[in-house]
């Protein structure tokens, strides 16, 4: 009898686990579609108010990173409506010299960023805004370095 209900209690535990892990992919998805429903009036305000409330920007900074960032936002939704495929049309992967093309844009966008908020910040924000980097970059050294490690450890 102990037995069985061991076994029932483990069965019930594994169960839910299971399930967790369902609702987790299921939260990734839903927010992935609300960001890409998102205009660029609302992204451009969650990001300044973001980088406000790190940096402590005066007003009339918090207006041009507005402007700055707005003006981004609406390039990147129109690249990426550019990008999408028609309805009806296969997804297909972008030739060499398109990539290549794609990269310095992204490339050249990012350097014209960073000289206005060097324009806009004082020397002590740009400091500050120098050092936040996105999360990803960070996981993505971390999980290179540790497949490296294990590619060198079976060797």
């Amino acid at each position: 009898m102990k037995k069985l209900v061991i076994i029932a209690l483990a069965l019930v535990t594994l169960n839910g686990f299971a399930q967790k892990k369902e609702h987790r992919k299921m939260d990734r998805n839903n927010t992935s579609e609300l960001r890409q429903d998102m205009n660029p009036n609302d992204i451009a305000d969650l990001k300044s108010k973001k980088l406000t409330l790190k940096l402590d920007l005066t007003d009339a900074q918090q207006k041009k990173v507005h402007k700055l960032i707005l003006a981004q936002a609406e390039t990147r939704k129109a690249a990426r409506k550019a990008n999408k495929p028609a309805e009806g049309e296969k997804r297909e992967r972008p030739s060499k010299e398109d990539m290549l093309e794609r990269q310095n844009l992204r490339l050249d966008a990012q350097i014209e960023m960073k000289r206005e908020m060097k324009t806009i910040l004082t020397a002590e924000q740009y400091a500050k805004f120098e050092k936040m980097k996105p999360r990803e970059h960070k996981k993505r050294g971390k999980r290179g370095e540790n497949q490296e490690r294990k590619h060198n450890k079976r060797d």
